[in-house]
């Protein structure tokens, strides 16, 4: 059985975004691998801190509870492509976009996903 630290010794995924809203400038994080891993700070250093902080305690909760711990997830385990079926109406949208915007429809999609 693995310990707390053994778990935060692992290459967690950690998503960084720079926001700049109504409510100011700061950057918010997340650990994909565990839901409701998360925290926002002014600096990406204390952002980092913060992580750390809540993953300790995320874990932590799910060790004392016997409850099963996801482990990091690794992007080389996948291929980077997938289907996907989407309604006709949407495809055409899509398509529509994308060659406005002058580029693949694949790359419309990615860029879309990705926002």
């Amino acid at each position: 059985m693995m310990r707390l630290k053994d778990y935060l010794r692992m290459p967690y995924t950690r998503l960084i975004r720079e926001i700049n809203d109504e409510s100011g400038h700061y950057f918010f994080g997340r650990v994909l691998e565990l839901d409701g891993c998360q925290s926002s700070a002014d600096s990406i250093e204390e952002l980092n801190r913060n992580l750390s902080e809540v993953m300790k305690t995320h874990i932590g909760i799910l060790i004392k509870n016997n409850l099963p711990v996801p482990l990091p997830e690794n992007a080389d385990d996948y291929s980077g492509r997938f289907v996907l079926r989407l309604p006709k109406t949407l495809h055409q949208r899509l398509s529509i976009e994308a060659r406005r915007e002058g580029v693949s429809l694949n790359q419309w999609a990615v860029y879309k996903l990705a926002r």
